[in-house]
């Protein structure tokens, strides 16, 4: 049986898309709250200049915590953001699934002790130890979400582990090359859907008002797993207050606080007198 030794790019492949899936799954959460975001700019690229959140108390601190468990189990009464709830609902349950399917591959059965009796000396029972192990995958029961309820931070976890074939005792064998190619193939899958719903799948938008600076076009810029960018269409004789890139003036990370900023301020200005 060809192993993960084999199929390494594979393997590569998958812990990158889940780490993705991860890093991003608190602002799909978020996401779900809130109106959908106009095509530019990408949700997040507003964020820079939000004040720290404030300290919050025990009942704050609770709402949170119940906030990260997996959507399957909780409601959303009223989401603003619909595509951003079927996302996070079909990337949910295919790494759920996923993990299920390769558990069953890989994992080793739960071993069976003595039961200390004297009526039946061969009985036996499964080890509750073994069965408690932390890195264990557990399975969805009518009574049980198993290892669901953990959410999907968990499941991304555990599969990037077996993809690239973390030890862990005898628990688990090296996941087949078939199986870590389709592992590699749902992870990129599920990265493009939550970066499709939060914007950042890669795209070219034309912004709907120019360059406060020069009056220019201004073109935004996402790309998956890079940051948003801004560039001024007039080049060098641009005077905006940022360094020259391949030619242009482009605003990146914290400096498009300054360019919305002087966007709203040129926005201001137009408006007529009351």
């Amino acid at each position: 049986m060809t192993t993960t030794t084999q199929a390494a790019p594979a393997a590569h492949r998958a812990a990158v898309d889940l780490a993705a899936i991860r890093e991003q799954w608190g602002d799909l959460l978020a996401a779900i709250e809130q109106a959908p975001a106009a095509e530019w700019p990408p949700r997040d690229a507003r964020d820079f200049d939000r004040p720290a959140p404030a300290a919050v108390d025990d009942d704050e601190h609770q709402a949170a915590a119940v906030g990260r468990m997996p959507l399957v189990l909780r409601e959303h009464p009223a989401p603003l953001n619909l595509d951003a709830l079927d996302a996070a609902l079909a990337v949910e349950e295919a790494l759920f699934d996923t993990a299920d399917a390769i558990a069953e591959v890989v994992q080793r059965s739960i071993r069976t002790v003595p039961v200390p009796t004297y009526g039946n000396p061969g009985a036996t029972m499964p080890d509750p130890g073994d069965a408690a192990d932390p890195a264990r995958w557990h399975y969805q029961a009518p009574t049980s979400p198993g290892s669901r309820a953990y959410g999907l931070h968990w499941a991304a976890v555990w599969l990037e582990g077996r993809a690239l074939d973390e030890p862990s005792g005898d628990l688990f064998a090296p996941v087949p090359a078939r199986t870590l190619d389709d592992l590699a193939r749902v992870a990129s899958l599920a990265r493009r859907r939550v970066e499709r719903a939060l914007g950042r799948d890669g795209r070219t938008t034309t912004l709907d008002r120019p360059c406060p600076w020069c009056g220019d076009a201004l073109t935004g810029r996402t790309q998956p797993g890079g940051e948003p960018s801004v560039s001024c269409m007039r080049g060098e004789a641009c005077t905006a207050p940022v360094l020259l890139d391949r030619g242009r003036r482009i605003w990146r990370g914290a400096e498009l606080v300054g360019l919305w900023a002087a966007l709203d301020a040129a926005g201001r200005r137009e408006q007529p007198a009351a």
